[in-house]
C-alpha cells in the first residue's frame, strides 16, 4: 500500500511514456530550445511494465493513466498497454494524449486493453490553435477524437486550458460542441508548471471566471461533493442537456490553482526516467530506475517507492511565499 503520513492513499498511478511531444503550447515548453531526455535515461518498455505490476499487484494501485509528452510517440506504446491489461488483478487503463496520431492508434490501443482516453483540445479555430501550439494540427485532433469515440474509448474526455486574450472567450462554444459530440469536457485552470517559468497568476483564467463564462449560456447545478471522490475535477450538471449515454450532461472544472484538490489526493507519479513524485509540484524525486539496473528486487523498489510517498506533503503550496515551481516542467514530469 502506497499512504502518507496524512492517511491518503495513492491508488492512482501517472506514467510518462516521454518527454517529447509533436506540438509547442505556449503554456507548456518555448517553440524551440528546449532539451529531451537522452533515450538511455529512458525506462524500457520491460522496465515500464514491471513497475507498473508492482504498484498493481503489490502496492494497491488500480488506475494507470499514461501520459507525456506525448505518449503515443512512444513506439511500444500497444505493447505495454497490452502487457498492463494482462496484469490480475487488472487495472484501469487511461492515456492522455493531444490526439495527433490517434485516429490511426484508437482501434489498435482499445483491442489492446485501453479503457478511455483524455484528449487536450483549448481551441476550436483553427488561427487560435496555431497561435497556442505553434502548429497547424487541429484536424489531426479532431479526427483522432472521432477515431477514439468509434473505438469505444469512452468516455471521451477533453481537457481545456483558457489562456486570457487569446482563447478564454470560446468556453461555452467549447462547451456546446462537446456536449453535440458526446465528449465530456474539462477545464484546467493553467498551473506554473510551463518550461520557461513565464507563469503569472494575475494571467491565469480562474475557475470562478470560467463558471461565469459558462453561465452566460447555460444553466449549472453542481453535483454533490460525494460524487466527486478524490476525482480533481468539480463538475457541474448542465441542465436540459444529456450525455451519450443519456444521464444529465456534466461539465468539469479542475481548480488546481485557486481551489488545489490535496487533501484527497490519490496520486503517485513514474516520470519517463524511472523517477517517483509524490506531488505534481514537488522539488523532490526518488530514483526507481537506478534500483531496477542496479538489481534490485521488487520489496526493495517498492520500499522506495513506500518511502517516496510517506513524506507526501499535505499540500502543493501553491498560495504559499515559499512556494518554488518546480524545476521539470509538464512535459517532462507527466500529465
Amino acid at each position: 500500500m502506497l499512504i502518507d503520513t496524512f492517511g491518503r492513499r495513492a491508488v492512482d498511478l501517472r506514467v510518462s511514456l516521454t518527454d517529447r511531444c509533436n506540438l509547442r503550447c505556449t503554456y507548456c515548453m518555448p517553440e524551440q530550445g528546449l532539451q529531451w531526455l537522452p533515450k538511455p535515461e529512458l525506462l524500457t518498455d520491460a522496465e515500464i511494465v514491471r513497475l507498473v505490476q508492482l504498484a498493481v499487484t503489490g502496492l494497491g494501485v488500480t488506475e494507470v493513466r499514461f501520459t507525456g509528452g506525448e505518449p503515443l510517440l512512444r513506439p511500444g506504446l500497444v505493447g505495454i498497454v497490452a502487457a498492463c491489461a494482462a496484469l490480475d488483478p487488472r487495472p484501469e487503463l487511461s492515456l492522455t494524449t493531444n490526439g495527433i496520431g490517434l485516429a490511426r492508434t484508437a482501434a489498435a490501443l482499445r483491442e489492446a486493453g485501453l479503457d478511455r482516453v483524455n484528449v487536450s483540445l483549448d481551441t476550436l479555430d483553427r488561427e487560435t490553435f496555431r497561435t497556442l501550439t505553434r502548429r497547424d494540427r487541429l484536424d489531426d485532433v479532431v479526427a483522432g477524437l472521432a477515431a477514439a469515440e468509434a473505438a469505444g474509448l469512452s468516455p471521451v474526455k477533453i481537457n481545456t486550458v483558457l489562456m486570457r486574450g487569446v482563447n478564454d472567450h470560446e468556453a461555452a462554444d467549447l462547451l456546446d460542441w462537446c456536449l453535440d459530440h458526446g465528449y465530456e469536457l474539462r477545464f484546467i485552470e493553467q498551473m506554473p508548471l510551463d518550461a520557461q517559468h513565464g507563469w503569472d497568476r494575475a494571467d491565469m483564467v480562474t475557475a470562478e471566471e470560467i463558471l461565469a463564462r459558462l453561465g452566460e449560456r447555460f444553466t449549472l447545478s453542481p453535483e454533490p461533493d460525494e460524487r466527486r471522490g478524490a476525482a480533481p475535477a468539480e463538475r457541474w450538471l448542465v441542465d436540459g442537456r444529456t450525455g451519450a449515454d443519456g444521464r444529465p450532461a456534466r461539465v468539469g472544472v479542475i481548480a488546481s490553482v485557486t481551489r488545489p484538490f490535496c487533501r484527497a489526493c490519490d496520486r503517485t507519479r513514474l516520470t519517463a526516467d524511472g523517477q517517483i513524485r509524490n506531488c505534481l509540484f514537488a522539488t523532490e524525486e526518488t530514483d526507481l530506475r537506478a534500483a531496477l539496473r542496479d538489481g534490485a528486487g521488487d520489496e526493495a523498489v517498492a520500499e522506495l517507492w513506500r518511502k517516496a510517498m510517506w513524506g507526501k506533503k499535505a499540500g502543493a503550496g501553491i498560495d504559499e511565499p515559499s512556494f518554488h515551481q518546480p524545476d521539470r516542467p509538464m512535459s517532462a514530469i507527466g500529465g
